[in-house]
């Protein structure tokens, strides 16, 4: 077989291929160019540097109730836990409402009252028991010659378990009270009363807790180191005027336990 190839007639026709458009070399075997891969740099070039990876940090948990409790420890007076209540952050009842309710009465009586939550008419005052209930309230007082308008023997300091009024007057969380019982607690403390009167269920929930308020209702216990009576909160009265007879039951039992 004669090798020999022309020069003139190989360059000739590829020449012709290059005026076709034929530009690239066919080999025996098909190349994949999805299977390609970038070939490694040269010797001597240093490749360009990547955009640096900023590294995503996990963000800290926040625990609303070991923050209140630190709040609440550091207030030494009841001005200043009123302060620490408005500054709080993480309570989202704060955004709806219109006032904090921090308390009513004389700060130091013998007798504290705590009420649930505010009503539309504690939240739009921004003291608690000023709607029907705390009439209803004033009333029950006065029978024992007891009053928040008082002064002495005869006076009573009144708060609530949560200071803003829950949306549509609903029960309070529980993750609510949690939030808001230790700047209970420290009003407990610095108010130092003689005797707790607990009024519904969620107050006892809250201080006691336990919930059954008819079955609680004037059975003496103890917390915050303070005599706790519970009793039917005002509200339920005028729902019930039947219970209203356990309920001077319970307020001829307050007044017996403050004369002795």
């Amino acid at each position: 077989m004669d090798s020999y190839v022309d020069w003139h007639a190989a360059k000739a026709a590829l020449d012709w291929q290059v005026e076709m458009g034929i530009t690239e070399a066919i080999s025996e075997v098909p190349i994949n160019r999805f299977e390609q891969v970038a070939p490694p740099p040269k010797a001597g070039l240093i490749p360009a540097a990547s955009a640096p990876v900023t590294p995503v940090l996990p963000q800290a948990t926040v625990d609303p109730a070991a923050e209140a409790e630190a709040a609440a420890q550091g207030a030494g007076d009841l001005a200043s836990l009123q302060a620490a209540l408005a500054a709080f952050p993480h309570c989202e009842l704060k955004k709806g409402a219109r006032n904090l309710v921090f308390a009513d009465g004389t700060p130091g009586a013998r007798v504290m009252i705590v009420g649930e939550a505010p009503g539309r008419d504690e939240d739009r005052i921004g003291k608690p028991f000023v709607g029907r209930a705390g009439q209803l309230l004033d009333r029950m007082l006065a029978a024992i010659d007891l009053g928040r308008d008082r002064d002495g023997v005869a006076s009573v300091y009144i708060t609530n378990v949560l200071p803003w009024r829950p949306p549509q007057n609903r029960d309070p969380k529980p993750d609510e009270m949690a939030m808001m019982l230790p700047f209970l607690k420290r009003h407990i403390a610095l108010a130092k009363p003689s005797v707790l009167v607990v009024m519904g269920n969620i107050s006892c929930q809250a201080l006691l807790g336990k919930r059954g308020i008819t079955r609680l209702r004037g059975q003496w216990a103890e917390s915050a180191g303070c005599p706790v009576l519970p009793m039917f909160h005002p509200a339920y009265l005028l729902r019930n005027p039947a219970a209203k007879r356990d309920a001077w039951a319970d307020l001829l039992a307050l007044k017996a336990h403050l004369s002795n």
